[in-house]
């Protein structure tokens, strides 16, 4: 699992077939402790319902593909929370 900030929407018209009803996201991992961008902004599919501006919680890979409800479904980044708060202790970070 990784930390992202939802930075945007995407719309597609003509798309997969499996992609049907799942709304889209452009999301940009930041680094949990500074909130730092790491690499670049990405795609994922949303289930959960998050807005732009909210940090969420995305997977990837087949866990992806399972939270998106079908291990068929071609997509790489799944939102699978809406990060409230956090709390971490800055004396246990190397």
């Amino acid at each position: 699992m990784r930390v992202a900030k939802v930075i945007g929407n995407i719309w597609a018209t003509r798309k997969e077939e499996k992609l049907a009803g799942l709304k889209l996201l452009i999301v940009q991992p930041i680094n949990i402790i500074d909130g730092t961008r790491e690499r670049t902004p990405i795609v994922a599919a949303d289930i959960i319902g998050a807005g732009v501006g909210e940090t969420v919680i995305i997977v990837s890979g087949s866990s992806a593909r399972s939270a998106a409800g079908d291990m068929g479904t071609p997509v790489d980044a799944t939102v699978v929370g809406i990060v409230d708060d956090q709390e971490i202790d800055a004396s246990l970070i190397e």
